[in-house]
């Protein structure tokens, strides 16, 4: 049965790979492909195509990336829930011909919809809803 401690534990694990800009055959299990859409600010995707689309752009951009989960809070109805995240980002960015990186520091607040598949917890759906800048963080 699906608890809210598993869905914030597979939270945690999510963004550890990001922040290690894992390969996507690390990355995949964590993500439907027919039915996933994600929002982020910059862009909409859907499917595995279009997440690994959307990632091999992002790590090519951000570096000494670190997402700090600050809160997750789910609805669970049976095998699928709709879980209110909020993560601490901080990432480096360098624009050439800058002489140096910027740091960006933001909370992003985000909602997801997971589902157990074939006894795996999938993101269906992952939307940024806002992001707040944290004192002293360069902009996106």
């Amino acid at each position: 049965m699906l608890n809210s401690d598993q869905i914030t534990e597979f939270a945690k694990e999510w963004y550890k790979k990001l922040d290690v800009h894992a390969p996507m055959v690390e990355i995949l299990p964590y993500i439907a492909d027919e039915e996933l859409e994600m929002v982020f600010p910059e862009a909409t995707v859907f499917g595995w195509s279009g997440f690994e689309s959307w990632y091999q752009r992002v790590i090519r951009i951000f570096f000494d990336e670190q997402h700090i989960v600050k809160e997750c809070t789910s609805e669970i109805s049976g095998n699928h829930a709709v879980v209110k995240v909020v993560v601490e980002w901080h990432a480096s960015v360098w624009n050439p011909p800058a002489a140096k990186s910027e740091r960006i520091k933001l909370n992003a607040f985000q909602t997801w919809e997971v589902k157990v598949v074939n006894e795996a917890l999938k993101v269906t759906k992952y939307v940024v809803d806002d992001i707040k800048y944290l004192e002293g963080s360069a902009k996106l």
